[in-house]
């Protein structure tokens, strides 16, 4: 493994720990972890949603970040639960991570979720007709363009990947996130060429995402914020979808200060107005038909 992945992924480790020091999840959330939804050893979730809750809710699919190298669903469990405390049930997932496992490995997985999520809407409390999905970092580029599949047919061909029956996608959080996978094209990042490999240019179209939204596309929450590296995909993203028949709607949050997906952190300042925010356009796309 290059040496450099393996400094990103004890600097995020270092960054994690210390963001999350002390916090627990809160009482009124039912907390499950350890679920499989598939056989590889990476293959688990976890589940939250509040306690009390006696019907389906509307659930959200979380894909959690890390450069495609790192991070995992225990990272992400203060903020899922967060979510969950505003009405949700939260699927928060692990998928397969580069290098052990490149490109479309993570989409494949969620598919899998999906499968799961249908096969266990009872038990869970999980409205499999009104469907979220929320990512940031990179989880954010693997839930726009899973949302491509979903929504493109000839995509999901190209891909190999085809959602399946009994569930409805209402719309999606993507939180400071890059969007376009043609980057991957002469990209000198050791992680992107981590999870596309060296020689991207032999994935071809499936690289071509953003060619494939429509105005089939679900309605799209993006955020970023003046410290978020990745400011600069925000605005270009959501305009966009809106040229493409769909609706998107972009908001910045906090200065300078405020860093790439600090939204996650439950002491940032501003992360309670993004999450507020973002759940309250997915409540606005509930459909009970």
């Amino acid at each position: 493994m290059d040496i450099q992945v393996l400094l990103f992924r004890k600097g995020c480790a270092r960054s994690d720990k210390k963001r999350d020091a002390g916090l627990t999840i809160p009482e009124d959330v039912t907390y499950i972890s350890g679920l499989k939804y598939a056989g590889g050893p990476e293959n688990d979730l976890h589940v939250a949603y509040p306690k009390g809750a006696g019907s389906p809710l509307p659930t959200i699919i979380s894909f959690h970040g890390g450069g495609y190298v790192y991070g995992s669903a225990d990272v992400y469990k203060y903020y899922c639960a967060s979510l969950a405390r505003r009405g949700f049930t939260v699927v928060n997932f692990n998928y397969r991570l580069a290098p052990d496992c490149i490109f479309p490995a993570p989409l494949e997985d969620t598919n899998a979720v999906m499968e799961w999520a249908i096969r266990n809407k009872n038990e869970f409390f999980i409205d499999t007709d009104n469907i979220f999905i929320v990512g940031d970092s990179a989880g954010a580029q693997l839930a726009s363009q899973y949302a491509a599949i979903c929504t493109s047919p000839e995509y999901a061909d190209i891909m190999g990947i085809h959602p399946p029956q009994g569930f409805k996608l209402r719309a999606l959080g993507l939180n400071c996130g890059m969007y376009d996978t043609s980057m991957a094209l002469g990209e000198k990042n050791p992680a992107i060429s981590a999870y596309f490999t060296k020689k991207p240019e032999k994935f071809g179209k499936m690289l071509r995402v953003l060619d494939y939204i429509n105005a089939d596309y679900p309605p799209a929450f993006l955020i970023s914020s003046p410290g978020d590296f990745l400011l600069s995909h925000c605005e270009p993203m959501a305009r966009l979808i809106n040229e493409r028949g769909g609706t998107a709607e972009y908001r910045i949050y906090g200065d300078e200060r405020t860093g790439h997906v600090f939204h996650v952190d439950m002491r940032d300042p501003y992360s309670n107005a993004a999450n507020d925010d973002e759940t309250e356009f997915f409540k606005k796309h509930l459909s009970y038909v």
